[in-house]
């Protein structure tokens, strides 16, 4: 097999483009989103994608890993 070749498993690509991020103190949503999109407004994007950990935008908890889509 080729090195640029990506191996497939189950279905998915061998590299997983989820990123993380650990809430600290001062975060909100919103501000994760500036700092990994560039734009506040997409917020709901990161909420939807934690739903099984978040019941509410505004109730982040420090230390939570959230998965940024």
């Amino acid at each position: 097999m080729a090195d640029d070749e990506v191996k497939e498993a189950g279905g998915s690509d061998q590299y997983d483009a989820t990123q993380y991020h650990e809430v600290v103190k001062g975060d909100t949503l919103w501000k994760i989103a500036e700092k990994y999109y560039g734009d506040g407004n997409l917020y709901k994007d990161i909420f939807e994608a934690n739903k099984d950990i978040l019941k509410d935008p505004n109730m982040i908890k420090i230390g939570q890993k959230l998965r940024i889509p």
